[in-house]
């Protein structure tokens, strides 16, 4: 019996408040295809439908290529620190931002995700609901899929990155075969030409506005790079690892769901499904990857919680964010929850500016164990957070934000961009003004 406990204990050891063990760390290929389940989504083709429906083929895939290449540059960064230290998220702000710092970042981190966990399980529910009465003509409570997405989404999320990754490898090649099929078929039926000039068929998009809903879809995700990243062999896997996911997978089901919806006249993605023929099977590939990636918003969250409560394995953690999320998904969070969700996202992509600037400073101090010495309260950090939050803020549009100016149209990218601009600013001045303070007291001592 107690063999059968400890063999359990080692299926969801997920080494939350420890650096991963060497043995324990994967290749690139691994990483990738974790990543490639992550990006790839049911959410992901509903954003590609949009492109295609509010911009010419040519702008969408631009868009979408710049979009991609931004968030994987991003992601490379923050997952680089992950691979150097193999600490999670929550982890690594305590260098940057003190223990209390961090403690913050943990909570904010977590709300968000597993309330991002809530609106996208509300999607599964959905788009769950529409398969089956098309396909059946059985009309099942959302509620009772959203509930049965949500228990299946938490056993996952649970065992970790084990399942994570399981579960990938049985998706992507999936949802690959699928894009590939869709394509051929409506490039066997009709003309490339008739596809790039078709007619837009949605609400027209500015292609700023465009490369920012891109950007703006995963900025969390590339920031909290590190909870992926810890399992990197090498920081060279991490970085192969995240422009695998972003600039392959990702671009590749925008851009495939864009061209589908020029050549079907479609947005709705599931409509689109329906009508070239595939019906059940290519619905459930599609909900199979929503499910890849919305285990890993309850995954990360679980981890930053994980950093607070010290004392609560992370199995039982992540159960009870399962819960908070599926409730909230039960309740209709779609409608009442998302500005707020949309504030407390506004506050995660300083984090990561600030601990990839830190850390090109600070090397050294990036190891588990310097962990225990770090200050409670980190002024520099914490100061870069509130600014760089407050800029993010003041260029995203209202109601949700001030919509003061405009920077990159990407909030997430600006408060990125400002918090690794500044935390480089603010460490290199205060170091300089230590070294001027220790150089004059010894001179005033040799004297």
């Amino acid at each position: 019996m107690n063999v059968n406990k400890q063999s359990e204990a080692r299926k969801i050891d997920d080494f939350e408040r420890m650096p991963v063990p060497e043995e324990h760390r994967k290749g690139w290929i691994h990483l990738s295809l974790v990543w490639l389940g992550i990006a790839i989504a049911l959410s992901a083709t509903v954003l590609g439908g949009t492109l295609g429906g509010g911009l010419t083929l040519g702008q969408a895939i631009l868009a979408t290529m710049l979009g991609a290449l931004v968030l994987s540059i991003v992601s490379a960064c923050c997952s680089v620190v992950g691979a150097r230290t193999g600490l999670s998220t929550g982890l690594v702000s305590k260098f940057a931002l003190g223990t209390y710092g961090a403690y913050v970042v943990s909570a904010v981190i977590a709300i968000a995700l597993f309330g991002w966990f809530g609106v996208q399980l509300d999607l599964f529910g959905t788009s769950f609901q529409q398969v089956i009465m098309n396909v059946f003509g059985l009309n099942i409570p959302k509620i009772l899929l959203v509930i049965i997405g949500g228990i299946l989404m938490t056993s996952t999320a649970v065992i970790g990155y084990k399942a994570i990754e399981k579960l990938s490898k049985a998706a992507v090649p999936l949802m690959g075969l699928l894009l590939i099929a869709s394509l051929w078929r409506v490039l066997s039926t009709q003309q490339w030409s008739d596809i790039v000039n078709a007619p837009m068929t949605g609400d027209p998009l500015p292609l700023g506005i465009a490369i920012s809903l891109v950007i703006g879809s995963f900025a969390v995700g590339a920031v909290i790079g590190p909870d992926i990243a810890r399992y990197a062999k090498t920081p060279k896997d991490a970085v192969i690892g995240s422009f695998s996911g972003f600039l392959v997978g990702f671009s590749a089901v925008l851009i495939v769901a864009a061209i589908l919806a020029k050549a079907t006249g479609e947005v709705d993605i599931v409509a689109i499904m329906l009508g070239l023929g595939w019906g059940t099977f290519a619905m459930l590939i599609l909900i199979l990857a929503q499910w890849t990636t919305n285990d890993n918003n309850l995954y990360s969250a679980a981890l930053g919680f994980s950093v607070i409560f010290k004392n609560i394995p992370k199995a039982k953690l992540t159960i009870g964010a399962g819960i908070i999320g599926t409730l909230m998904a039960v309740f209709g969070i779609y409608d009442n929850f998302i500005p707020f969700l949309i504030f407390l996202s506004a506050l995660i992509p300083p984090i990561g500016g600030i601990y990839v600037a830190d850390y090109l400073l600070n090397k050294g101090k990036y190891s588990f164990a310097n962990l225990s010495n770090m200050k409670m309260i980190n002024p520099i950090g914490v100061t870069t957070w509130m600014i760089a939050s407050l800029f993010a803020f003041m260029t995203t549009p209202s109601p949700n934000g001030f919509g003061f100016f405009s920077f990159t149209n990407a909030p997430g990218l600006d408060a990125f961009i400002v918090a690794f601009v500044l935390q480089l600013a603010l460490v290199k001045l205060f170091a300089r003004q230590e070294t001027v303070i220790e150089t004059g007291t010894r001179q005033a001592n040799s004297n």
